[in-house]
């Protein structure tokens, strides 16, 4: 099942997340197939905090992939930015 999920990057306590479609038997930050966006959770002042590609978004769960919860969560409050 593909799925659509964080990715964790970043140094010890200061995380920083990518947004991948992957194959749901991959390890957490292993290969993906595609890199949909980003999510730092500890941005600061003018950093940004979330990006994401909407359109290959839609392209992916339009062809069966699932999202996670907390990606749902992001999707909805970029599409609220977006608004």
């Amino acid at each position: 099942m593909v799925k659509i999920r964080l990715s964790r990057g970043g140094a010890k306590k200061h995380p920083f997340y990518h947004i991948v479609v992957t194959d749901s038997r991959k390890a957490r930050d292993g290969r993906s197939i595609e890199r949909v966006g980003f999510f730092n959770p500890v941005a600061k002042g003018q950093e940004e905090r979330l990006r994401l590609n909407l359109e290959r978004l839609d392209y992916w769960t339009g062809v069966g992939a699932q999202l996670s919860d907390r990606v749902k969560s992001l999707v909805s409050e970029a599409r609220a930015q977006a608004s």
